[in-house]
Parts: structure tokens; sequence; C-alpha cells
């Protein structure tokens, strides 16, 4: 079945609107795919979904779903299913970022899902990595093609066991080793990580830089865990001017019912507004694509 298109905003970003009536699942495959690969971000709306047609399209579409192991925010398992997750931690703003660029898995591809949005606030936030590195100054520019970014993390016995799902330490350390994470564990079964990471990566096909990371909320809302990888400090001055242009490119999704978002994790960050609403149910899963990227 063709796909309905139409501009979700005056920024780049699309969104795919049931005019006809029809099933999600019955939607045309491949022109879903390139218009993803075109804009990085597609809004599905208006069709009959539930969690099982969420389940079933987003199996359509993509593989190797990821539970969130060394996920630092706790996310409540929807329907047995480990790789369908809570979003609503809590309710505070988060900072555009990519998700887990904290170490070095990432998912390539996110998919959210809106079981009950906010009665108000609560939108997701969306921005293009390629066009937020264009504008970035040139000072900007050039600080982050020549220093990295170094995370830090200090986690007590309960939070690690949380958080790598596992109380035994020899799992956490492989699985820490194949994220490229430096880590230490102390005499009370506490550790510390350190990850460095760039801030700006190349896109899937080579030819974009893409400012994509997980600065912003790290430095939003911890104090002490992100600096620039020779331990010198990224300044008040760079991050509101991070903000302040990424603000300027930044397309909202206000949440209907049922609508299902494909993101780009390789080249669109996302975040949040801040909301109060007990009953804002949003879903997210984590994967790559199954088709070529």
């Amino acid at each position: 079945m063709k796909v309905n298109t139409q501009l979700l905003s005056e920024n780049f970003s699309q969104q795919i609107i049931n005019r006809d009536n029809i099933n999600i699942l019955d939607l045309d495959r491949e022109e879903i795919i390139n218009q993803f690969k075109s804009y990085g971000f597609l809004l599905f709306r208006g069709f009959e979904n539930s969690v099982d047609t969420f389940t079933e399209f987003t199996n359509s579409l993509s593989k190797d779903f990821m539970d969130y192991t060394g996920g630092v925010f706790n996310r409540r398992i929807i329907n047995g299913n480990a790789t369908i997750l809570t979003v609503n931690d809590f309710k505070d703003e988060i900072k555009l970022h990519g998700e887990m660029y904290y170490q070095k898995d990432i998912p390539l591809m996110l998919w959210f899902f809106c079981a009950h949005p906010a009665s108000e606030d609560g939108e997701t936030i969306l921005c293009d990595g390629r066009q937020l590195f264009n504008e970035l100054s040139s000072p900007l520019k050039e600080l982050f093609r020549n220093k990295k970014l170094k995370f830090l993390g200090h986690l007590d016995k309960e939070r690690w066991q949380t958080q790598y799902k596992t109380d035994d330490l020899r799992v956490v350390e492989q699985t820490c080793k194949s994220n490229n994470l430096l880590l230490q564990i102390n005499e009370d079964e506490s550790i510390d990580l350190q990850f460095i990471s760039p801030a700006i990566h190349s896109s899937r096909c080579g030819k974009y830089p893409t400012f994509i990371n997980s600065l912003l909320p790290a430095i939003h809302r911890y104090k002490n865990v992100v600096c620039f990888d020779d331990d010198s400090e990224i300044t008040d001055d760079i991050v509101s001017e991070l903000n302040e242009l990424a603000d300027r490119i930044t397309t909202e999704i206000s949440w209907k019912k049922g609508d299902i978002l494909m993101v780009d994790n390789t080249r669109i960050m996302h975040g949040r507004r801040a909301f109060s609403d007990n009953q804002r149910e949003i879903y997210l899963r984590l994967c790559s694509p199954a088709f070529p990227f």
C-alpha cells in the first residue's frame, strides 16, 4: 500500500499519515525504507496501533533487538518482552542525545510507541546531527574534531547489578571489555567506569560528519561525569552554544495515541520536554535495521 506523506515541520522531517483507514502492516516496505534513509526519522500517525501491532511492525523492519544492558536509566519491561521498554523513569527534561553513546555498542535504530500521551507537555524532540554539525561555529568544529569526550561513572553494587542485569562481576568485566569501557572494581564491590568517544561521527555512508553523542544530557543531569579526553573542562559557554543551536533546528513530536516513531540513531539526536502527567506511556525498542543501511 502506497504511503501518504507530509512534512512534519519546517525542519527536515517527514510523517506518514493514515488517510485511507489502512493497517500499518500493509504499508509499502520499500517506500518506508527509502523515506527513512532520506529523512533520518519517520512518524506514523493515524493508524490503529496496539503494542502487539507495534511489535509486529518493528519486527518486520528490524533485527538484533537489544535489552538495554548497560543503559543508565531504569526501564520497565512491557508484556514480558525485554526488548519493549518504557521511557518514563522520571519526568524531567532530557537534552538531545544519541542513545547509549556512552559505550561502544549502540542501537543503530530506535522505535518509539505512544501507548498514552501526556495531557500536556512531554513532547519528544529530534535534531538532525548532520545539520547541527554544519551549523556549529568554526571554533567548535575545530574543538570537537581535536578532542574526544570522556564519560565517567561510579556505580555501587546494587546499581551495577541492575544496570548490567547480573550479580557476577566477571560478566560485567566481559561486557565492559566488549564495549571499550575501562573498568575499576573497588574493595566495596562498587565499580568505576570510563569511556572515551568522539563527539562527531561519520554518517553510515561515510560522506557526512554528524554531531551525535550523549554530552548534553550527561552534563545537564549529573556533575563531573563528562569532560574532554585530556581532562579539560567542557565549559558553560560550549554547552550554551550547543543548546541554543540545537533549539533552533529541533523538531517537536506532540504525541497522539498510537503514534510510532522510527529514528536513525547514527544521525538523529532525540530528547524530551518535561511533563507531570503520570499517565504518559511511551515505549522504546533498540535495534538495527533489517535492510541495507
